[in-house]
């Protein structure tokens, strides 16, 4: 089914311009001026995105861009006018997947979207479970259930990163490819949501933040996967 994707933003132009840019390159769009609207049609329809505004009327975007990414697993793009470096890294801590700043290019957008799709897919053909080191990866519901079935919910964001750990076990994984991997653009703010993500996952996993089992940091190179992975659909 074409994917769709809900565009949370209190300006009629900008809701309209994206709207039409998406629906011409073939996704399905839900469009909302405030929060209350948006959160009323979750319980209708969950999104595959969400391009979700700070700026909103009647609510703060950021405590929204956190429930939607731990709650529903949903891909989250905030598009925003605030530009400064420290807004960006806190919508990615909060669980965003991108952060495109306003005035943008609805091309640039759309593209934005496919990429994040086509990186969202299951890992392993239609395996959408990972079994590692006691743990059970559900991605299609985005929870970890550890051996007792009792089970934790992650981020898509923190998804994304546990699956590209869990598709290269015991391989290293560097900066620059998990820059390449997951999108965005380098640099600080890349890369202190990075650390923030593992961190989140490491603790999830109940490691030992001074002597991980699971996710090693190699200082100056990056990251290895250490396990065992069997995936498995279902």
């Amino acid at each position: 089914m074409t994917a769709l994707v809900s565009i949370l933003d209190d300006e009629p132009a900008i809701r309209q311009m994206l709207a039409d840019a998406l629906e011409e390159a073939g996704f399905r769009t839900m469009s909302f001026g405030r929060a209350t609207e948006f959160e009323a049609a979750l319980q209708r329809n969950t999104p595959d995105v969400c391009l979700v505004d700070l700026g909103l009327p009647d609510r703060d975007g950021l405590s929204l861009v956190h429930r939607l990414a731990l709650e529903r697993g949903a891909i989250v793009i905030i598009i925003s006018g605030r530009a400064q470096v420290q807004d960006r890294v806190t919508g990615l801590e909060l669980g965003a997947d991108d952060y495109i700043i306003k005035p943008f290019d609805p091309a640039e957008v759309v593209a934005r979207i496919r990429a994040r799709l086509r990186g969202a897919k299951p890992a392993r053909a239609s395996a959408n479970t990972a079994e590692f080191s006691g743990w059970s990866a559900h991605f299609d519901r985005y929870v970890l259930e550890d051996a007792s079935g009792t089970e934790t919910p992650f981020s898509h964001a923190e998804g994304e990163v546990l699956r590209l750990f869990l598709d290269s076990p015991n391989r290293l994984i560097s900066r620059t490819h998990m820059q390449e991997s997951l999108g965005g653009a380098a640099g600080e703010s890349f890369d202190r949501a990075m650390d923030v993500r593992i961190s989140r996952l490491r603790t999830k996993l109940r490691e030992d933040p001074k002597n991980p089992r699971l996710i090693k940091t190699i200082y100056g190179a990056g990251y290895i996967f250490l396990g065992d992975v069997v995936w498995r659909q279902g």
